[in-house]
C-alpha cells in the first residue's frame, strides 16, 4: 500500500514510499481512475474478448472436421493407422453438438493470447512501472507452459493410454468379439479434459515463481514440502486423468519434475533479489 511521506515536498516532484523504493510521477502515471472509468474499461475489455471468441468460434466451426481429424492423431498412432480408427455417434444430433463444443474449445484455446492481453491491458494502469515489467514475463510464460503440457499429453501420454485401452479388446473364432468403438463426444471430452489438466498443471513453475517474486514462498519452504507435494501430485493426477496407470503416471512424473524446476526458479529469483539489494545504496 502506497503512503505519502510527511516530509515537505519539493516543487514539481512527488515521491511515494513503497517498500523502501521511491516512485516518480512518470512511474505512477495511469494508476488513478474513478470507479466508473474502471467499469467502462472492464466492459470494453470484455467486449473485445467476446468478439475474439465469437470470430474464432465461427472459424473453428467451419474447420471442425479438420480439427477433429487432427485430434484423432493419437488414436491413429495407437491403433496403427487411419484404417483401424472407428468412432460412432448414437444420437442424430450428437456429432453436431460435438462440433459446437469442439469449436468453442478451439476458439477459447486460440483466443488465449488475446484474452491474456486484455487482462494485462486492464490491470496494467493500476501497476507501478517496475510491476508492469515483472508481470510481462509471466504473461508470456503462461501460454508457453500450457502448450508444452498439451503437447506432452497429445504426443506422449494419449497414444500410450489408448494403446492400453485397445489392448483390452478380445476376439477370435470361438470367442465373443469385444471391440472398442468410442463415441465422438466421449473421445472429444477425453481430449479436452486431458488438455486442460496437463495445461493447467504445467503452470506450476509459473505460479510458484510468481509467488516467490511477491515474497510468499521461499526455496527452503519448497524443499521442506517435497513429501507433501509428492502425495498432492499423485492425488491430482488420479483425480484429473482416466483411471489407468499410464495417464496418471504421465501427468504425475512431469509434475514432480516441474516442482523441482520450480525450486530452481525460486532460488534464482531469491538470488536476483539479493544481488539487487546489495547494489542498492544504504541510507
Amino acid at each position: 500500500m502506497a503512503k505519502e511521506t510527511d516530509a515537505p515536498k519539493e516543487p514539481g516532484v512527488s515521491k511515494v514510499e513503497l517498500t523502501g523504493q521511491t516512485e516518480t510521477p512518470d512511474e505512477l502515471a495511469g494508476t488513478e481512475a474513478t470507479l466508473i472509468e474502471h467499469l467502462t474499461e472492464l466492459r470494453q475489455r470484455l467486449i473485445y474478448s467476446m468478439l475474439a471468441i465469437a470470430v474464432l468460434f465461427v472459424v473453428c466451426f467451419i474447420f471442425a472436421d479438420q480439427i477433429f481429424d487432427f485430434l484423432l492423431e493419437p488414436f491413429k498412432t495407437a491403433s496403427g493407422g487411419v484404417e483401424d480408427v472407428r468412432l460412432i455417434f448414437t444420437a442424430p444430433q450428437e456429432f453436431f453438438f460435438t462440433k459446437l463444443k469442439l469449436a468453442l474449445f478451439g476458439a477459447v484455446f486460440l483466443a488465449f493470447p488475446i484474452l491474456a492481453g486484455q487482462i494485462y491491458a486492464f490491470v496494467a494502469p493500476g501497476l507501478y512501472k517496475n510491476e508492469r515489467g515483472a508481470f510481462l514475463p509471466y504473461l508470456v510464460a503462461t501460454p508457453v507452459f500450457f502448450l508444452i503440457g498439451a503437447a506432452v499429453m497429445f504426443y506422449g501420454v494419449m497414444p500410450l493410454a489408448l494403446r492400453f485401452f485397445l489392448s483390452m479388446q478380445a476376439g477370435g473364432p470361438d470367442v465373443v468379439t469385444i471391440e472398442m468403438l468410442p463415441r465422438v463426444s466421449e473421445y472429444l471430452s477425453l481430449i479436452m479434459t486431458l488438455t486442460l489438466a496437463f495445461g493447467v498443471c504445467f503452470q506450476l513453475p509459473v505460479i510458484l515463481t510468481l509467488l516467490a517474486r511477491i515474497g510468499i514462498v521461499e526455496t527452503k519452504q519448497l524443499k521442506s514440502w517435497r513429501k507433501y507435494a509428492f502425495v498432492a501430485v499423485l492425488v491430482v493426477a488420479a483425480f484429473l486423468t482416466p483411471p489407468d496407470p499410464i495417464s496418471q503416471l504421465g501427468l504425475a512424473l512431469p509434475m514432480l519434475l516441474l516442482y523441482e524446476l520450480s525450486i530452481l526458479s525460486v532460488w534464482l529469483v531469491e538470488r536476483s533479489r539479493e544481488k539487487h539489494n546489495e547494489t542498492q545504496p544504504t541510507s
